[in-house]
């Protein structure tokens, strides 16, 4: 059943149905960790959900900012959201397939920024799927492979603009390896960790569209204390956006 929930310590409310799909705490990083510029006026959203990144992404800009999924009832969950938080004007969802942006001339060459938090898992992973489809084809590549991603951010991504994304520590050099297929120059990159002990199990990639080479790896951002409480460097992101 559908209901509405709070988004953190945000000034926002989401509607999730929780046996489809619900966000999560890599959603919120990346909205919080993604480059926002003054000249940033087009924002896109690869594989947005329910919407929870161009909602996070309203609190720090006041740039149009749109999101595409291939899953309809998502979308229009997503819409639902966009209407109560009253961002008709500045944020628009949209059901479509990444992998036809390339029937899209129009939206060539016109984004300031991309971002995605795209699945994780290879379809082949089937001992982890989920039995609900909702969930499968957001955490699997049943759907979309990271390739048709950065294909597709190229596309539509400005020379010099950048593509932000979060994804499995273990699928870094396959991520890079892509980023540099498609000319979007891996820039920066961000570990996140559940404990000071543990070790990153995700991470953060930021890349500029036919940019420079330079990489740098920037501080890392730890989940909980060791005694299991948050750090302070969540609670500063549940309270507000960076």
């Amino acid at each position: 059943m559908k209901q509405l929930d709070d988004v953190l310590g945000y000034p926002l409310k989401i509607y999730q149905e929780r046996k489809w799909f619900c966000f999560s705490l890599d959603s919120v990083l990346l909205a919080n960790f993604v480059p926002i510029k003054m000249t940033t006026k087009k924002i896109m959203d690869l594989g947005t959900g329910n919407g929870i990144i161009p909602l996070i992404l309203s609190l720090r800009t006041k740039s149009s900012i749109y999101g595409i999924d291939i899953q309809e009832d998502l979308v229009n969950l997503a819409n639902e959201s966009v209407i109560y938080n009253k961002l008709g004007s500045q944020v628009f969802i949209s059901n479509m397939d990444i992998k036809q942006i390339k029937n899209h001339i129009e939206l060539f060459n016109s984004f300031d920024l991309v971002v995605s938090n795209p699945p994780y898992f290879y379809d082949y992973e089937t001992s982890s799927k989920n039995q609900e489809i909702h969930k499968t084809i957001a955490r699997h590549e049943i759907k979309i492979k990271l390739d048709d991603i950065l294909y597709s951010a190229s596309l539509i991504l400005k020379d010099g603009a950048t593509f932000s994304m979060i994804n499995r520590t273990d699928r870094l050099i396959e991520i890079l390896e892509t980023f540099r297929k498609y000319k979007i120059e891996p820039k920066k990159i961000k570990f996140i960790y559940k404990n000071y002990n543990s070790e990153s199990n995700m991470v953060y990639i930021e890349g500029i569209k036919n940019g420079h080479c330079g990489l740098k790896i920037l501080s890392p951002f730890i989940i909980y204390n060791l005694d299991g409480s948050s750090s302070l460097e969540y609670l500063k992101i549940c309270k507000k956006v960076l």
